[in-house]
């Protein structure tokens, strides 16, 4: 039985490499036996899914027992699989019709095998091997375990072929396959038996027996099934195609849908192009292809054009695309629902040059379409197309990332999918934890889980479609992540495990481009053992070599690395992790690859064979020191061929060199692995080295020692690259390119920097070193100025920062400039032609390098052949072509070139005659340019005729006009001619175009006019600086220029009079970055003229600036003030007083050196330094001091500072006599006064005073230097004030408030301060002006807070009035009424109650109406209220006074008792009641009486009376207990009516008495009983 691996067995997929040779025989045989089979028949049309996917399963099924059918005999196999070739007929039919259905509605076959393709980046590529495993099956493998690729894929099949004969060729071979592979299933075997090593051959035959009893049970289990999937398939044909026999077409109608439209196309000529689209629709809609709108007639043009339509797919070829055919092409689809259009365009590109037919051989990367075969046999033709493109990308460690595009492929076959790779730095990328890749059918997508700098690279995307690919490619840049400690390093990267083995394993990283600010210190490396989450240090001091071994591991056991790094701020974030590697020797690794894999369970087992006694071992070979640095030393040696069974194990000697007092290395750690490394050497000091083995026999001999080692770094840190050059590449991004650095030893690659000029800060450019000499630095700002530096990486470390680059401005790259122009004959000799034209208007962003210059005949107006006139380029804007024919007629052609190429050729010049000249005037000048345009001037220059005439140029005449004037408007500019080559033409208007011409003279006359300069605008553009003079500080004179606009191109040329002065003594040139100097050595008569600056690669940008005599002689005397320069003085010699009484005399100059020295003179005595006097001088800021403790009578005098420094001199003179001493004098004493008062208690600041926002008066002071036993009293005229409130002095406010501040608070007031230290006081004057002063403040405080005035109606009248804070006599009110002070009357009157102020306007009258205002004067400014009485407010308010006005009428005369009436009456029985009130009304009021709210008349016995109008009476003679009640006088006339209401209570003694008697004893009874 052949035997499989496991993973084969388990996850039941097979491959070509494991079948034998008798099993490849037959299926080589069925392979050709269908490529013969032919069987004819038709498919049905009609395919359930139910079938569908019955057939599907049918597949699988034999997908998956076809896996295990070769682990049974070959000649079984061999034999079942060749019975299968003789078909039977009938189910042929059945099962082809079936499989035809599926083939043509996209149904997926897996059964069809095609060679796959390797992987790797070559024009062609081939596909990536691809693991055939579930996701869910990859998930149950080992860590560990890597899948094997196998050569064989699985091809959908679709439906799209040439011919009926092809669907029923393929639908032969499924059936044959098929039933193949089923019979294969059938043999096949059970699971492999699972016994140990130990079992005997009687249990593998019993299982032998087994598993051909389960084979016999398998092979009926199939064979039921088969059947019975026959008979379903066949009842689900009969009943869908019953179906569809009774569908109503009518139902299924619906108008064209474009399921892929045709795409645009850009193609070379003579190159073909198809256009796909394809279309659905009921009925199936009819296309029409259109071209610019015109319907394509494929007979008017044969072959040109190829319409074909097949099942549903609808193409136009172009045949062999010319320029006529670039268009929009349409593609309308119509059927009996509507019509649909669909469009394309196509562009023709014209190959510049030969046409190279190499150029279009099938899968070369220029060619837009692919070619390929797919798996029917036929050739296609394949559009790839990317959109949605991922661009250069820009991430930070530890986020996600997602690239991905969309690929278009035209025409699209459903089932077959392209192969898709991708590429980072070129080597191909798979599935792993930090990446993974996915393809969903139109759409891939690489995606980053945790980026790392490691996944920084150029990234690239290759789909192949049959044998040729499309591939796309962008830039992922990965920042480092936020250090958690500020400053410290960036994590290192590529950490990778070298030369493992049993005890120890090198570890070899990259160091990062990041330091945090600080040098990189060192590195520490972590490890943690495979299953644990524990990681340890492996060094206790930072190394700095980019490799370390670690040692001490445990044999067998797997590990994990990383890396961190150190500087003086901190230890930075550890890099990513190293793949997992075992502590192994290299030979047991070998050994254990050799035998079948097991899950991985985190260790290795390791055992060792029976140890053979007596042998000991011989000594190693081949010792060596493989790496040297100055902390470690590694050794390396091979095993002794004599060494017996038994393992052995090595011990390390070293000595000193010259000696041979050799030292055992590692005593107490035998070393098992051939490899070892030494550590704690002294640095710079020399060993050697030998190696013995030892094992239970003993120790052999030693091995041969090595040569003498010296400790220390054998490898270099590499030298800083030079030449740093960087050039446009587009908006966002520079390509930079350097020098290689020289002798460099295992350079691991480069970093790049970039900083914004000026700014100071640089930014990585990249985190993972790349190699080669030129990078491309993405994320740049658009029109910012950047220089760059490079620096080279190797283990050893970083090279120094190389030169910085120029600066270059980011913006697009440069262009091959445009084509000259007005090409001219400047001169014509018998065999040869002078030419002469124009510089391109667009030079490409780079300066033009040259020319050349085409040249054909024009024999009978038929131009020849173009032939080339130079071979090197020409830097001039002339050229004489020789060896021409003479009297033959020539046409011309020039192209300019630059950095980026040549560009394209000009436009043929007219035809000219070779023949000799003999004309007398000159020939035209030419090379005409102007430079230094402004908005009124610029400059034109121009170079000689070639062709002078019979006598030589006398001069030239300038002629002008407007660019849109006619011919006849031209202007000559100079009246006498100028032997100048160049004009400053002047007097020009802003915003006008111009152009110019110059014809050049001699003795025969004026010769013809130039070609056109221009046209030129005159502007002063935006940014446009001018040459500036410059004097330096040694007198020398120099012109300086600085332009913004450089390119790195871009140059400073100088010229005199416009003649370069490159070769001029008398001038010397300085260039650095955008700025220039001309500096004149000895500026003289002979330095005369115009002086101009021209910047090159730039849109004529230049400057000029004139030395005429008159600046000459303004130029020497600056500099002569500067040879011999004075010290200019800031501020002239003063004098100030301090705090203390101290006295400053200061001066400042303008500017002092470190040199500078001072002299001090009084009255024409230098004084010195001393008691008396303190000097001092800052020459920072150019102050001279002098200090004096105290002005006494002799110091007075004149005073002077006196300055040296360097060459130049200065000094300045103060003069102190007289009285302006003497108040000097007097001053410092105050000072000195004041001081010592400060050293107690003190005011800070003396007592003032302040009306407050209440109008109240503050009065204030602050106090300074004070403590809690301080005291303050307040005095009013000598007489203390006791005041409430005891002061904290917190704020250092004092305050006094009086409120109502009047007259009687006027006085003297007084503070005083006092403690223990001394006192102060302060006294503030409140009398005469001072008291005005503060009441006029008071009064306009009052009259600020006045509120608007208001209306009010009473019954006398109308009245204003405003209120106030509160009124003080000295505030005067004025009232005036329409602009006239008001006379006050009776009848108009002011005046103020409490705090209003009032006008009252008794029985107003229309007159009053008016602007009425009330002026506050507070003494010296008015304060203004106004009210408009009139219109609406004088009705209102009138009418209010009136209605007022009645009802105090109405109150006053209506009818009232004024009294006399008790509210109560009581009266013994018998006894006579008299009563008597008054009565008040006009007129006079009716009186009546009322008892209990009933009308009361006068009688007998009681008699009522109303006498004179004013006086009621009421008199009962008897009263008796009838009279008791409630009594009222009502009193009553035409203004109202009034009650006075009184109450009579009549009584009798005895009855008194007796109820209450009565009354006292039921109280008693009561309370008894309750006693009881």
């Amino acid at each position: 039985m052949m035997s499989l691996p496991f993973y084969q067995r388990s996850h039941q997929h097979y491959d070509l490499s494991y079948r034998n040779k008798d099993l490849r025989t037959t299926m080589s045989q069925y392979q050709q036996e269908k490529k013969r089979s032919a069987i004819y028949t038709h498919g049905s049309t009609a395919y359930s899914s139910r079938s569908s996917a019955a057939h599907r399963q049918e597949s699988q099924a034999s997908i998956q027992a076809s896996a295990s059918s070769y682990q049974q005999q070959a000649s079984q196999a061999s034999h079942l699989g060749s019975s299968q070739f003789s078909l039977d007929s009938q189910v042929s039919r059945k099962a082809a019709s079936a499989y035809d259905y599926g083939y043509s509605h996209g149904l997926t076959d897996s059964s069809l095998l095609l060679e796959d393709y390797s992987s790797k980046m070559s024009p062609q590529t081939k596909r990536a091997k691809k693991s055939l495993l579930s996701g869910e099956e990859k998930e149950n493998l080992p860590s560990d375990y890597m899948v094997p690729i196998f050569s064989g894929r699985q091809v959908h099949v679709s439906g799209i072929t040439d011919t009926e004969e092809e669907r029923i060729k393929e639908a032969a071979a499924y059936i044959a396959q098929r039933n193949l592979l089923a019979s294969e299933e059938g043999i096949t075997a059970s699971k492999k038996s699972t016994a140990s090593k130990q079992s005997t051959v009687s249990k593998q035959a019993t299982s032998t027996l087994q598993q051909e009893e389960t084979f016999e049970k398998k092979s009926r289990k199939v064979a039921i099934r088969e059947k019975a999937e026959r008979l379903s398939l066949r009842k689900t044909l009969e009943e869908t195609q019953a179906y569809h026999d009774k569908l109503n077409e009518d139902h299924l109608l619906h108008a064209p849908e474009f399921i892929i439209k045709p795409r645009s196309h850009t193609v070379w000529e003579k190159e073909n192009v198809k256009l796909h689209c394809s279309v659905a629709g009921w009925p199936e809609p009819r296309v029409t292809w259109y071209k610019n709108q015109v319907p394509i007639n494929v007979h008017a043009n044969p072959g040109k054009y190829i319409i074909e339509s097949r099942y549903g797919m609808h193409t136009l070829e172009i045949n062999t695309c010319d320029f006529e055919d670039t268009a929009q092409y349409r593609a309308s689809a119509m059927n009996v629902k509507g019509e649909l259009s669909a469009y394309a365009s196509v562009v023709v590109k014209r190959y510049k040059g030969e046409f190279d037919e190499t150029r279009f051989h099938a899968g070369a990367s220029t060619m837009p379409l692919s070619f390929a075969v797919t798996p029917y046999g036929y050739a296609s033709k394949f559009e790839i197309h990317f959109d949605d493109k991922f661009d250069v990308s820009f991430g930070r460690e530890g986020e996600t990332m997602s690239l991905g595009c969309r690929v278009v492929i035209t025409p699209e076959i459903k089932h077959f999918q392209p192969e898709v790779q991708w590429y980072r730095n070129g080597a191909p990328i798979s599935s792993s934890k930090w990446v993974q890749t996915h393809w969903s059918g139109d759409r891939a997508t690489l995606t980053f889980s945790h980026l790392n700098k490691e996944d920084e690279g150029l990234y690239t995307i290759r789909v192949r479609m049959g044998e040729y690919y499309e591939q796309y490619s962008a830039y992922v840049f990965v920042r480092d992540a936020d250090a958690e400690i500020e400053g410290a390093p960036a994590s290192p990267l590529d950490v990778v495990c070298l030369d493992a083995n049993k005890d120890y394993i090198i570890i070899s990283w990259k160091q990062p481009a990041v330091d945090g600010g600080s040098p990189i210190l060192g590195y520490f490396i972590d490890k943690c053992e495979v299953g644990t989450d524990c990681w340890s240090q492996c060094n206790d001091t930072p190394v700095k070599f980019a490799r370390f071994p670690v040692t001490g591991l445990i044999e067998g056991r797997s590990y994990i690395f990383r890396v961190r790094a150190v500087n003086k701020t901190g230890i930075g974030l550890p890099s990513r992790v190293s793949e997992p590697v075992a502590a192994l020797d290299p030979a047991e690794k070998a050994r254990l690859k050799s035998r079948p894999s097991a899950p991985w369970t985190g260790q290795i087992i390791v055992t060792e064979e029976e140890p053979t006694e007596g042998i000991i071992p011989g000594p190693p070979t081949n010792l060596s020191v493989t790496e040297a640095t100055r902390s470690y030393v590694v050794l390396s040696w091979k095993p002794p061929g004599q060494r017996g069974h038994e393992g052995i194990m090595y011990f390390v000697e070293k000595c000193d060199a010259g000696t041979e007092n050799w030292q055992r290395v590692n005593t107490e750690l035998p070393v098992k692995s051939p490899r070892f490394a030494l550590f704690d050497l002294a640095e710079g000091k020399s060993y050697r080295f030998r190696v013995r083995c030892s094992n239970s026999a003993g120790v052999g001999e030693p091995s041969e020692a090595t040569e003498v080692t010296v400790v220390g770094d054998k490898l270099d840190i590499p030298k800083p690259p030079g030449k740093i050059i960087p050039s446009r590449n587009t908006d966002t991004s520079v390509v930079v390119s350097w020098e290689e650095s020289k002798d460099a030893q295992e350079l691991v690659g480069y970093y790049i920097e970039s900083s914004i000029v000026g700014s100071g800060k640089w930014e990585p450019c990249n985190n993972n070193p790349g190699k080669g000499s030129r990078f491309t630095c993405h994320g740049l700002v658009t029109g910012q100025s950047y220089i760059f530096r490079v620096r080279a990486v190797n283990a050893a470390g970083l090279s120094e920062y190389s030169q910085d680059s120029e600066a270059i401005e980011v913006k697009a790259a440069i262009a091959a400039p445009s084509p000259p122009y007005d090409i001219t004959c400047l001169e014509s000799f018998r065999d040869s032609m002078v030419l002469g034209w124009k510089q391109p208007d667009k030079t490409g962003g780079a300066e033009i390098t040259g020319y050349y210059v085409n040249y054909r005949e024009v024999i009978g107006g038929v131009p020849g052949k173009w032939r080339e006139a130079n071979i090197k380029a020409v830097s001039d804007e002339a050229y004489k072509i020789s060896n021409l024919k003479e009297n033959m007629v020539y046409q011309f052609q020039v192209a300019a070139m630059n950095i980026a190429g040549l560009g394209a050729p000009s436009a043929v010049s007219e035809s000219f005659k070779c023949e000799e000249w003999t004309i007398a005037v000159p020939g035209p000048p030419h090379s005409l340019k102007y430079s230094e345009v402004r908005k009124n001037s610029l400059v034109l220059q121009w170079k000689p005729p070639v062709h002078s005439g019979r006598t030589p140029v006398t001069g030239y005449f300038v002629d002008i006009k407007e660019t849109n004037a006619k011919d006849d408007q031209w202007r000559g500019l100079n009246e006498a001619a100028i032997k100048n080559k160049y004009l400053k033409v002047q007097g020009l208007k802003e915003g006008v175009s111009y152009v110019f011409r110059v014809r050049a003279i001699n003795q025969a006359g004026v010769g013809k006019p130039s070609d056109l300069a221009g046209p030129v605008v005159a502007e002063t553009r935006p940014g446009t600086k001018e040459v500036v003079v410059n004097v330096d500080d040694d007198g020398v004179i120099s012109l300086n220029f600085e332009c913004d606009q450089m390119t790195p191109k871009s140059e400073f040329t100088w010229s005199k009079d416009y003649i370069s002065t490159e070769d001029s003594p008398r001038l010397e040139v300085e260039s650095k970055g955008n700025k220039t100097k001309l500096t004149f050595k000895d500026l003289g008569m002979d330095d005369l003229g115009i002086y101009s600056c021209d910047v090159t690669d730039t849109d004529g940008i230049a400057s000029s600036y004139v030395i005429d005599e008159e600046e000459l002689k303004r130029l020497l005397a600056l500099s002569h003030e500067h040879k011999f320069p004075t010290v200019p003085a800031k501020s002239e010699l003063a004098v100030e007083i301090l705090e203390k009484g101290q006295v400053r005399f200061w001066m400042q100059a303008e500017k002092l050196s470190g040199n500078a020295k001072v002299n001090y003179i009084f009255n024409e005595k230098e004084i010195f330094e001393g008691p008396k006097y303190k000097m001092h001088i800052d020459r920072n800021t150019g102050i001279i001091e002098m200090f004096m403790e105290k002005l006494q009578d002799e110091d007075e005098g004149t005073y002077t500072f006196q300055i040296q420094d360097g060459k130049a001199t200065g000094h300045s003179t103060l003069v102190l006599i007289g009285d302006v001493y003497k108040k000097l004098q007097k001053e410092a004493e105050f000072q000195r006064q004041e001081w010592i008062r400060k050293q107690g208690p003190h005011f800070a600041e003396y007592l003032s005073w302040e009306v407050t926002g209440e109008c109240n008066v503050l009065l204030k002071c602050k106090v300074a230097n004070i403590k809690k036993e301080t005291h303050i009293i307040w005095y009013k005229d000598e007489r203390e004030i006791s005041v409430d409130e005891k002061h904290d002095f917190k704020d250092g406010i004092c305050t006094l408030l009086i409120t109502e501040f009047s007259k009687k608070d006027a006085g003297f007031y007084e503070v005083i301060l006092k403690d223990d230290r001394g006192k102060d006081k302060s006294r503030l004057k409140l009398v005469d002006e001072a008291f005005n002063e503060l009441m006029t403040e008071v009064c306009r405080k009052i009259a600020l807070s006045a509120t608007d005035l208001k209306i009010q109606s009473t019954a006398e009248g109308i009245r204003l009035y405003s209120f106030v804070t509160y009124y003080l006599d000295d505030l005067k009110v004025n009232w005036s009424h329409n602009g006239a002070g008001i006379k006050y009357t009776d009848r108009v009157k002011s005046g103020v109650t409490g705090e209003q102020i009032w006008l009252q306007i008794n029985e107003p009258t229309p007159n009053d109406k008016g602007k009425y205002v009330m002026e506050l004067f507070d003494g010296k400014t008015g304060h203004q209220k106004t009210v408009d009485l009139s219109g609406q407010a004088y009705d209102e308010a009138f009418a209010e006074f009136q209605r007022l006005k009645q009802a105090a009428i109405a109150e006053k005369n209506r009818a009232r008792v004024l009294g006399g009436l008790p509210d109560v009456v009581t009266i013994q029985e018998g006894k006579a009641l008299n009563l008597t009130c008054n009565v008040w009304g006009d007129p006079t009021p009716e009186v009546s009486w009322l008892k209990n709210e009933k009308s009361l008349a006068s009688d007998d016995h009681c008699n009522l009376r109303f006498e004179a109008g004013k006086t009621a009476y009421f008199t009962i003679s008897g009263v008796s207990t009838a009279d008791s009640g409630k009594y009222g006088l009502v009193v009553k006339n035409k203004y109202g009516t009034e009650t006075s209401d009184f109450t009579v209570s009549v009584f009798i003694p005895e009855e008194e008495a007796r109820k209450v008697a009565s009354e006292s004893q039921k109280g008693n009874q009561k309370s008894s009983q309750k006693s009881k």
